[in-house]
């Protein structure tokens, strides 16, 4: 008998965390970041789905003779803001999780 009250209990437990994943997955979605290289001289933001929704690059580093130059600072500002939002997902994940790897789910 004390079997099923567990069971009952961990539904309740996975229907509440559903519903807060749910949640945090949504206010994701809304939040954005800023990242910038180069002293602000290549500015990405990035949203809550690792998209990448705004590239400012100021022309004073557009160098037709350096342009590996401005290509390694766009890849830098990109990988730090994906890597940055990465990081907040995973501490928001944490909050919900109570630490549980969950492979997969974001």
């Amino acid at each position: 008998m004390g079997g099923g009250m567990n069971m009952n209990n961990i539904m309740k437990q996975a229907q509440k965390m559903q519903k807060q994943m749910a949640d945090m997955q949504e206010e994701l979605a809304n939040r954005t970041l800023e990242v910038s290289s180069g002293g602000g001289a290549v500015k990405v933001t990035v949203n809550g789905e690792k998209q990448l929704t705004s590239l400012e690059i100021s022309p004073e580093v557009v160098d037709p003779d350096d342009v590996e130059m401005l290509q390694d600072l766009v890849l830098s500002a990109v990988n730090e803001a994906v890597r940055q939002m990465d990081e907040a997902v995973n501490s928001q994940m944490s909050k919900i999780t109570g630490g549980m790897n969950l492979p997969g789910m974001f």
